[in-house]
């Protein structure tokens, strides 16, 4: 997401700000360049000081396993955690609107608040992403940026439960999320699923349809004896 001069400066010093750049960056794809910066976000945290101790150490730890542990492994667990299944997808209309027709005027009207804000989507960035939803709450006043968190905090919710059995430093990060949003994290139940590449496959064009007529291959066949001459 990138901001017009609409948009308050970085060097604005507001308390949250900080904070909440951080968070938006830890939500992204691990690649180079934010590995190339992960050396520098417990200084950040801690200067903006927004965030309890304890929520700054889970933090903390976690930004030092992706700074420790092998880059590939980082970008496969990644895809494995939040392009594997619904509950912990990033697209937050995902979870409200999945595949109905509302989402398309939902992405509309959200990318509209952007530009009425002086932001503007990468190419290829979807306005309900997580990331570019929590970058656009730091150009927010605190009271606002509060305020529209807490309008989420429910999906927030179900996000972070859905990470406590896949990805929990992730988890620490919507944490943090529901904490500057003054909101208590509550574990709620996540249904079982199928994985989004499953559910998603369309079924193979002739599923049903042997050499042999119109049933699948090793099943019975019935056979229907109709008299000579008549027509069905």
């Amino acid at each position: 997401m990138e901001a017009t001069s609409a948009t308050v400066p970085l060097a604005v010093k507001r308390p949250g700000v900080v904070t909440l750049r951080v968070l938006a960056a830890l939500l992204r794809y691990p690649d180079a360049e934010l590995r190339s910066h992960l050396g520098e976000f417990d200084a950040l945290l801690a200067s903006d000081n927004v965030l309890s101790r304890s929520r700054r150490a889970e933090i903390s730890q976690f930004v030092a396993r992706l700074r420790q542990g092998d880059p590939i492994d980082m970008e496969m667990q990644y895809v494995e955690i939040f392009d594997r299944g619904r509950s912990t997808s990033l697209h937050l209309f995902e979870h409200v609107h999945a595949d109905s027709r509302d989402r398309g005027p939902a992405m509309v009207d959200l990318g509209k608040m952007y530009a009425d804000a002086g932001l503007h989507l990468h190419e290829g960035e979807l306005p309900d992403y997580l990331p570019v939803i929590v970058e656009f709450a730091s150009t927010q006043p605190q009271a606002q940026a509060r305020a529209f968190l807490g309008e989420i905090a429910h999906l927030l919710n179900v996000i972070f439960s859905a990470l406590q059995s896949k990805g929990r430093g992730y988890a620490s990060v919507i944490g943090a999320l529901m904490e500057l949003a003054g909101r208590d994290v509550q574990s709620v139940a996540v249904p079982d699923e199928l994985p989004v590449d499953e559910s998603w496959a369309e079924p193979p064009a002739f599923d049903g349809c042997s050499s042999q007529g119109q049933a699948s291959p090793m099943t019975p066949q019935p056979v229907r004896i109709v008299p000579r001459g008549a027509r069905t």
